[in-house]
């Protein structure tokens, strides 16, 4: 599938654009549903996270709220803004294949970090969450554990994303904040991606939000409905 200009358009998110670099993007994933049938829409998601990580065991670690690679795809299709936590997430983000706003938190909320103690990342969340910015949009954290624990309080306070894609890593707050995410999207709705475990980062969030700028893709080109991605049967 090529684009008006040429330029291939499928596995955007891998930056391939050229017969060479395609080939060895299809290798790549093929080799990664080896390991991980696609049977379900959520093994989309489990797949990328292999694929991201370099690891199998990661097909084991993702949990899933509320059908998020629908809600995600939708989101993207309604050019809904993506909205990570720090720079190295959104310069991850695939530039193609959608029309959606890629902008960080990091860098809003000096003011309320200098005035309060907070870390920078949950600041600036709570100020962006204060000006509407997280409704209905695609919510990224693959780095700090403050921002999505800060990003669960303002869902339980009413903030309603299209869908949270959270996998911040390390050894302090980073399980918990995952398991804080998964309990306020399970209690109101919210299409969530987290993992369990101390790994994540900002690559394995910048590649499972491009999975559901393919998926979008793959709506926008009748290769397959939101229904189907729902788990719906036709």
């Amino acid at each position: 599938m090529t684009t008006e200009e040429g330029e291939t358009d499928a596995y955007a998110d891998l930056g391939a654009t050229t017969e060479d670099a395609m080939a060895i993007a299809e290798t790549s994933m093929d080799r990664v549903h080896e390991i991980v049938p696609q049977e379900t829409p959520a093994d989309r998601l489990c797949a990328k996270a292999v694929h991201a990580t370099g690891d199998p065991e990661f097909a084991h670690l993702m949990r899933f709220a509320n059908a998020p690679v629908a809600a995600g795809a939708e989101a993207v299709l309604d050019e809904r803004p993506i909205v990570t936590d720090i720079t190295m997430v959104k310069s991850g983000v695939t530039g193609r294949g959608h029309n959606c706003e890629v902008r960080k938190a990091i860098g809003n909320g000096a003011d309320l970090a200098a005035e309060t103690g907070m870390t920078r990342t949950a600041a600036s969340v709570l100020e962006l969450d204060e000006r509407g910015v997280y409704d209905d949009a695609i919510a990224v954290v693959g780095n700090a554990p403050t921002a999505a624990l800060a990003l669960a309080d303002c869902i339980e306070q009413g903030t309603r994303p299209a869908v949270v894609v959270a996998t911040p890593v390390g050894f302090v707050k980073a399980t918990e904040s995952r398991k804080r995410i998964r309990e306020v999207a399970a209690a109101h709705g919210v299409p969530a991606v987290t993992n369990v475990g101390r790994r994540g980062g900002s690559g394995l969030a910048a590649g499972l939000t491009n999975e559901l700028v393919h998926a979008a893709s793959d709506v926008r080109n009748n290769e397959t409905s939101l229904a189907t991605l729902r788990g719906e049967r036709p």
